[in-house]
């Protein structure tokens, strides 16, 4: 399961994600980390059946927890396959057919939102 962890302002110096692992002994792949000295926010995969474990330490130390269970949607119509989005997706959800048409393979999106901002149409929203 893909979740997104935001460590808040005052908690951005503590070692939230180690510690919470070495507690739990839970392992996180950790896909996507934007991070600086007022805001951290990280991309990571866990086994679902670790989540609910994860999810308490990392909430206890002040993080904020979200699973990411809706993926980006391309309006089909809008969409003029200008491949914007290939060029920004860190996780290779979009590539070009043989014919050039755009292939887009859901299962590897992260939800980081790049390939949203990166359209010139507007095509890219984030699924309901």
């Amino acid at each position: 399961m893909k979740i997104k962890i935001i460590i808040p302002t005052d908690k951005i110096q503590d070692p939230i994600i180690a510690e919470s692992m070495v507690e739990t002994k839970v392992l996180l792949n950790i896909m996507v980390a934007n991070i600086d000295s007022t805001y951290g926010e990280l991309i990571a995969d866990v086994k679902d059946s670790q989540f609910n474990k994860i999810k308490k330490a990392l909430e206890s130390k002040g993080a904020v927890v979200a699973v990411l269970d809706r993926p980006i949607t391309r309006d089909e119509e809008e969409c003029v396959e200008c491949g914007a989005c290939i060029s920004v997706c860190p996780m290779k959800v979009y590539s070009f057919d043989e014919d050039w048409s755009l292939c887009v393979d859901e299962k590897k999106c992260i939800q980081c939102g790049m390939c949203i901002k990166m359209c010139p149409h507007g095509a890219l929203k984030l699924g309901e």
